[in-house]
């Protein structure tokens, strides 16, 4: 399992990519439990009033989360690449710039593969 970790602003959104031989989560709108590379993150957006108040540098953003949306890649590197353009996406939902935002892959070892 891979976890990819976006920062910038002063906040942070981390996503989990699950591996071939891994099982993601399954629910409404997971993808087909075949596909060898799962990307599991939220999804959000700026509402002008309302939701989740964030501090985002000096300013506060009102931030509304949508249901995850899975999806699934075939080879690593579009996960990856995938995975790390969905984090860019969010925030600039927010008003933060894509480019200022600095990214991590992280592996990290399950104990319940299957």
């Amino acid at each position: 399992m891979l976890l990819v970790r976006g920062s910038a602003g002063g906040t942070e959104l981390t996503g989990t990519l699950y591996e071939r031989g891994e099982r993601p989560p399954s629910f409404s709108g997971a993808p087909d439990g075949n596909a060898a590379y799962v990307w599991v993150c939220d999804e959000f957006y700026e509402v002008d009033s309302g939701g989740t108040v964030q501090r985002i540098d000096d300013r506060e953003v009102h931030v509304a989360f949508e249901s995850p949306m899975p999806r699934g890649f075939d080879t690593r590197q579009q996960a990856v690449e995938g995975a790390k353009e969905h984090v860019r996406t969010q925030f600039a939902r927010i008003g933060v710039d894509p480019e200022a935002v600095e990214l991590e892959v992280e592996k990290v070892e399950r104990s319940d593969r299957t």
